[in-house]
């Protein structure tokens, strides 16, 4: 996973840059790449390329891995909210460095498989 914090998320496209970065050299396995803005001591913006799948709505992933990296970068509190375009989590890290989630949970798709015998 590879952070970024900006100041203006906004400005940022990463409709463009996600893909490139993804399948860039460096990344022989590709790479999600994340961008946060870091709007208050308890506030986050977060957008999130997943590799293989693009831009996602959420991702509880990132989500963690961002309130650690801020947090460690003396930006935020160990407890914030992160949004997402899907939602908004609350997140905290606790001094035992576990990490507690809540938010909503929205199915987002539903599918059925069907396994067949032989080659």
């Amino acid at each position: 996973m590879l952070f970024f914090f900006v100041d203006n998320i906004a400005t940022i496209p990463l409709e463009d840059l996600g893909p490139q970065i993804e399948h860039d050299a460096l990344f022989p396995e590709r790479v999600n790449v994340s961008i946060a803005e870091v709007k208050s001591r308890d506030n986050i913006i977060l957008r999130v390329w997943e590799r293989g799948a693009g831009i996602t709505e959420a991702c509880g992933t990132a989500a963690c891995a961002t309130i650690v990296a801020a947090s460690l970068r003396g930006l935020v509190d160990r407890v914030a909210t992160v949004n997402l375009a899907g939602g908004v989590l609350n997140m905290s890290w606790d001094d035992h460095d576990h990490i507690h989630m809540t938010g909503p949970a929205t199915p987002t798709f539903m599918g059925e498989v069907f396994l067949r015998e032989g080659p």
